[in-house]
């Protein structure tokens, strides 16, 4: 009893205290609990299957499966998966077998459900499948690279939004309501609140928290509050999908020769702890998969770049690497040599073991002389015009053209010469 006592004494935090009592009051995810969304024509329907909350942390992926368990009238049995293993599992599903005898569901929450391994994973199958536990999974990975194929082939997935601005406002608003008072803070204190939380609510309930303790009478600069409140880490993860989608990010922008946007995703991997060795790496491969002989100085500024910052480190190396940003984004575009290795591989494994024309094979030896080697070759340095127009694919293969070079940068007076060789080559023929 005495215990009871204290725990009531003790101050709740804030965060529970503005936890959403219903769905209707879950910020950010109409699209999901609206009318046509995929939760809200379940509870319409007042059935509920399987799902994995996807979604980044403070977007309310906990809160929702709670109240969807109170909205179909299932037990609410919550694990975390960093803290839990087989045996609490089977402690859970034997609840849950029981529980259903005597007509009661179990809607099973597992929190960070990527956590568990695969063989974990897979010991949720039958009990989902029989009808056990309807299991709602949490995590903040993509669950096609963290959960296996096929518990994913049992669940929904439901893809959570991070807070935008109008959510992240709306939750002020109800901060300050709870708290019977204002925040120290204007119109430009309240965005920077609202980047320093980065779509995070429950990050920005503590940001609220933390200015609601200070003695600080008018309202709070933005400058003020960046030494007064520490804004939240960037999510990104150098082993994870954040990894991947901004450096994709950075290059289809650099291919749709957006400067701007590319210097924004070259900042944000930075920002987020990404080795800049790693962002050179990815330019140089640009620079030939996407510009290539369009502009061959593309090349020579990646490696030049590279090398700048292997020489002065960060963040004076950087600076190199975001001119070569510009540079790669303001280069003529063209893919053409790109495609041409990639048809002549195609090719290669196409015709086999086709060999070279005899006339082009050198010939070190009396016997290889006797047998044809090197015979009718023309040295066309001899050639008036320098070119003498033979052919030089294996014999049984017709002549392919794999280069077909773009009317863009250098490429055009690589169109010219070789429009240049063909009509040598046709009147040599």
């Amino acid at each position: 009893m005495p215990a009871e006592l204290f725990a009531s004494l003790a101050p709740t935090p804030l965060a529970e205290r503005l936890r959403p009592r219903s769905l209707a009051e879950i910020l950010g995810q109409d699209h999901l609990l609206g009318p046509d969304g995929p939760l809200g024509r379940m509870l319409a329907a007042r059935t509920l299957s399987s799902l994995i909350l996807w979604g980044p942390p403070g977007c309310g992926k906990t809160t929702i499966a709670r109240l969807l368990a109170e909205a179909t009238d299932l037990h609410f049995e919550p694990l975390s998966a960093v803290f839990s293993g087989v045996a609490d599992l089977r402690k859970i599903f034997e609840a849950a077998r029981q529980r259903r005898k005597d007509g009661k569901g179990t809607l099973l929450f597992v929190d960070e459900i990527h956590r568990f391994n695969r063989a974990q994973q897979d010991g949720f199958l039958p009990y989902v499948e029989d009808g056990t536990v309807t299991l709602i999974g949490a995590t903040t990975e993509n669950p096609s690279f963290e959960l296996n194929a096929a518990l994913l082939s049992r669940c929904q997935v439901i893809v959570l939004r991070r807070l935008d601005e109008a959510a992240l406002a709306a939750l002020l608003a109800r901060v300050e309501t709870t708290l019977e008072r204002k925040l120290p803070i204007d119109e430009g204190g309240r965005q920077a609140l609202f980047a320093m939380a980065d779509g995070d609510g429950r990050y920005l309930i503590g940001l609220a928290e933390q200015l609601a303790q200070l003695k600080e009478k008018g309202p709070l600069p933005p400058a003020r509050l960046a030494t007064l409140l520490q804004k939240r880490a960037p999510l990104y993860d150098k082993a994870q999908e954040a990894h991947y989608n901004l450096i994709s990010a950075l290059h289809k922008s650099l291919r749709g020769s957006d400067v701007d946007a590319a210097l924004y995703w070259f900042a944000r991997m930075l920002e987020g702890g990404e080795d800049p060795k790693y962002i050179a790496r990815r330019l140089v491969r640009f620079a030939v998969e996407d510009i290539g002989m369009a502009d061959p100085q593309a090349l020579t500024q990646t490696l030049a770049a590279w090398e700048t910052y292997d020489r002065l480190g960060s963040p004076e190396g950087e600076l190199a690497i975001a001119q070569a940003v510009i540079y790669l984004g303001t280069a003529p575009k063209s893919n053409a040599a790109y495609v041409a290795f990639g048809a002549a591989k195609r090719a290669a494994k196409t015709h086999g073991s086709l060999t070279p024309p005899m006339h082009i094979l050198n010939a070190p030896t009396k016997l290889m002389k006797e047998i044809g080697y090197g015979q009718g070759y023309e040295y066309d340095h001899n050639a008036a015009d320098g070119f003498s127009g033979q052919n030089y694919f294996p014999d049984g293969m017709p002549r392919d053209e794999f280069y077909r070079p773009v009317e863009r940068g250098f490429e055009r007076e690589i169109v010219k010469r070789l429009d240049y060789w063909k009509k040598l080559r046709d009147k040599k023929r």
